[in-house]
């Protein structure tokens, strides 16, 4: 490939469409379904090392499953998966409403990437350490985690467990495997690692996952992460979610004009699979594929989810200023909610009625917990938490100048 020079000699990467233009992904390859080989979870990383460039499909363009990927899930598996899928995009559309209300400052939705949390959250254990960034939503509900506490802390309101301390949706829950949402994304991998690297030490059965997009990946942290997983083994899954877009910037500004992210992994020693995020079997596939590497001690697996941020980054972003309108529903992998309800019907285990009347019934539920958590609070009004909370959980013991600033607060 030749790449333009500006009049300085330095290439600044482009993206091949912006509004105004015609939606342009045609430089993806896009091999077919079940096209790619599945590997001995031992494999050397060097052995497949074309994993790292090619694309893991189960799922072909008519909704059936194919390929030595297809991991056989059962059709309750497969329903609850979409299930799951369907109740995240259903609390994601009642959550920016009312933050165009005002109850809420800010929200963040995971359009057209619901796969990317959800199936992996079903391929995992219930108790390995979940450490995401912000559009794994999908993580909690598929643990079942309650809506209401989820919205609790989007509104900070009295209810919110993290007492008004983080932004909207950074949410974290211990007894979800949901570790606390870091503003600087980056870090997520570092903290993933080093938690693998202490639960294998004390000889616990548990492993990591971590999630971070492909801007991040271009952070210092996502690189000392990859040296101590490869030098200690440390059973830990490490995602990149590439959904094209790091809030306005594409992805050619992290490297991925030059290669995969998944390619990265091979400089450190580590597996890498590249697969698509909006096949909900894939992702489940690879997985498991990787979980099960970790739990027999082979250490960690890299794997970039190639899919596609079908909406704004958050609602403080615009992206019809940066992108073309019609790039959502070009996106080549379709949407990850259509294609597990097409395979369901393909398998006789689904309908058109029955999928309509699951839609409504999820959107009942979410406007139940919305009524239910704005009675707790919300930020245009009702209860919050008490300003004295701010000194709580700081310190085990709290120390004589925080014991001092709140008294002169009258706290």
């Amino acid at each position: 490939m030749t790449y333009p020079r500006n009049d300085h000699g330095i290439h600044v990467p482009m993206p091949n469409a912006r509004p105004g233009d015609s939606a342009d992904f045609s430089h993806h390859a896009i091999p077919p379904a079940g096209s790619v080989p599945m590997p001995p979870v031992d494999v050397a990383p060097a052995d497949i090392h074309g994993h790292a460039f090619t694309l893991i499909r189960v799922l072909d363009e008519d909704g059936n499953a194919v390929g030595p990927w297809n991991p056989g899930l059962s059709v309750e598996t497969l329903r609850q998966g979409l299930r799951s899928m369907m109740l995240t995009r259903a609390y994601d559309a009642r959550m920016v409403r009312v933050q165009r209300q005002g109850k809420t400052s800010f929200y963040m939705k995971c359009t057209g990437e619901e796969a990317v949390a959800v199936a992996a959250a079903m391929a995992l254990d219930r108790g390995d350490m979940c450490f995401p960034t912000y559009r794994q939503q999908g993580l909690l509900v598929a643990r079942d985690w309650p809506l209401v506490d989820m919205m609790n802390q989007v509104y900070s309101n009295s209810r919110d467990r993290l007492k008004g301390r983080q932004m909207p949706v950074f949410y974290s829950s211990r007894e979800a495997g949901f570790f606390s949402i870091s503003g600087n994304l980056g870090t997520q991998y570092s903290q993933s690692v080093g938690w693998a690297m202490g639960a294998a030490a004390d000889g616990d059965p548990r492993i990591a996952a971590a999630w971070i997009g492909e801007g991040a990946t271009a952070e210092g942290d996502f690189h000392h992460a990859l040296t101590f997983a490869s030098v200690y083994q440390a059973p830990v899954i490490l995602n990149i979610v590439n959904n094209q877009w790091a809030i306005s910037s594409f992805s050619g500004i992290a490297g991925g004009e030059r290669t995969t992210f998944a390619a990265r992994g091979l400089a450190f020693g580590i597996p890498a699979l590249r697969a698509d995020g909006n096949d909900f079997l894939a992702v489940h596939a690879v997985t498991s594929w990787a979980a099960q590497r970790a739990r027999q001690g082979l250490g960690p697996t890299l794997i970039e989810l190639f899919t596609y941020r079908a909406e704004g980054h958050s609602t403080s972003d615009d992206p019809s200023k940066y992108r073309p309108g019609s790039e959502a529903q070009a996106w080549p992998l379709g949407d990850p909610i259509e294609r597990l309800k097409t395979h369901l019907i393909n398998l006789g285990a689904w309908s058109q009625a029955e999928h309509d009347d699951l839609a409504k019934a999820l959107d009942d539920e979410v406007r139940a917990a919305g009524k239910e958590s704005e009675s707790y609070g919300t930020l245009s009004g009702g209860d919050r938490p008490a300003p004295s909370t701010m000194f709580d959980d700081v310190y085990k013991d709290m120390p004589a100048h925080l014991v001092a600033q709140r008294s002169q607060a009258g706290l």
